[in-house]
């Protein structure tokens, strides 16, 4: 069970390594783009390739739903990223478990934007936690973790990628260690726990009150998706990379300042942010210095 991009590496890791299939399970196709045409889901896509069967219920709670699954007798559910909530009627159906992956330390970022919100915060690490699911969000007995670094460079492109690859690697290992009943399940300290919300597009909007480190960390966790943004005047920017730079006097945040050729500086809620990359609504995504080239920005300009 599973629908975006995220969800690919799993299903490909399962047919590769022999597991039988008898069902992949996606969220139903919807329009995307400015086109509004209705495009397949990205597992949808991927499991056709190997000719497997695919579902796309609107609801996977409804009773002829939960019966065919129930007929297959499955030994497991795998579900990544799948986007619908499972039934306490539903968690019961496999004889081995209902098996999650996840895209963080649980029980840290519980949550459907666990990525996201890993670099907004600025953590210094994040990683793949399997579980057996139970009806909470994310609460389920961990099975096994996987860590990795976040980099400096690191948006949640790159690291929805590195831990799409190591989350399909975990659960391969995940069920064979249930089948040969090597795991133990480790419930979840509550205590510790973090929420990862979902984001929408207002989300994006830059807070140039905050400090300037805290915003780098921001324009990497929300690219390419919902992006950051802000408004110079009536014209909505992009931001797409940035970094923090000294603030050589004081000036009110969001208020462009003086920097050299080619370079645009913010002040921020301490130092500046050097703009590296952004794009204009409709227009090219580009390298500040040619974005100045075409549209120099006066110093003193405010961004809000």
């Amino acid at each position: 069970m599973g629908t975006p991009d995220f969800a690919v590496p799993t299903l490909q890791a399962l047919y590769q390594a022999g597991f039988t299939l008898p069902l992949v399970v996606s969220q139903p196709d919807r329009p995307k783009g400015r086109g509004r045409k209705t495009v397949p889901t990205a597992v949808k896509t991927a499991a056709r390739k190997m000719g497997l069967t695919v579902a796309q219920p609107p609801s996977v709670r409804s009773s002829d739903f939960v019966a065919r699954l129930q007929a297959l007798e499955p030994d497991f559910f795998v579900v990544a990223a799948m986007g619908q909530i499972l039934s306490q009627e539903l968690l019961e159906i496999p004889k081995i478990g209902p098996v999650n992956v996840h895209a963080s330390l649980l029980p840290k970022y519980r949550g459907a934007a666990p990525i996201q919100w890993a670099l907004i915060n600025g953590e210094q690490e994040t990683g793949i936690t399997t579980m057996l699911m139970n009806a909470g969000m994310d609460t389920g007995d961990i099975l096994l973790t996987a860590r990795t670094d976040i980099a400096g460079d690191d948006t949640a492109q790159s690291l929805h990628d590195r831990l799409s690859s190591m989350g399909a690697e975990l659960l391969i290992e995940t069920l064979n260690g249930l089948i040969s009943n090597t795991i133990a399940p480790i419930p979840q300290d509550d205590r510790l726990a973090s929420k990862a919300p979902m984001l929408k597009k207002a989300d994006g909007r830059i807070d140039w009150h905050q400090p300037a480190a805290a915003l780098d960390c921001f324009i990497r966790g929300m690219t390419p998706w919902p992006g950051a943004f802000t408004y110079m005047g009536d014209r909505r920017l992009k931001i797409f990379d940035a970094k923090p730079a000294p603030l050589r006097a004081d000036a009110v945040p969001g208020t462009v300042v003086p920097g050299f050729s080619g370079e645009l500086l913010v002040a921020t809620g301490d130092q500046a942010l050097s703009i590296l990359e952004l794009q204009e609504a409709s227009g090219k995504r580009l390298p500040i210095r040619d974005y100045l080239i075409g549209k120099p920005v006066v110093t003193g300009t405010v961004l809000r």
